[in-house]
């Protein structure tokens, strides 16, 4: 998993975002056990990668969130 562009983050749904956000959260796990098992990963930077798309998804959902709030 390569970290998204944010103009393509920005295009999903608020929906989409959450589901992007928990199947991440689940491949970060899975990376993080092997990595912490010692095993050779495909690719060293997959972790730190993951971590940045779930940082920038949960970003545009809390501007999306805080914009909801100040209209009300």
């Amino acid at each position: 998993m390569m970290t998204m562009k944010t103009k393509d983050l920005i295009k999903l749904t608020e929906k989409e975002k959450k589901e992007k956000v928990h199947e991440l959260q689940q491949q970060l796990v899975k990376e993080r056990a092997q990595a912490h098992r010692g095993t050779q990963t495909k690719n060293p930077m997959l972790i730190k990668n993951t971590r940045k798309t779930i940082a920038k998804l949960l970003q545009l959902l809390h501007k999306k969130q805080m914009e909801g709030t100040k209209k009300a």
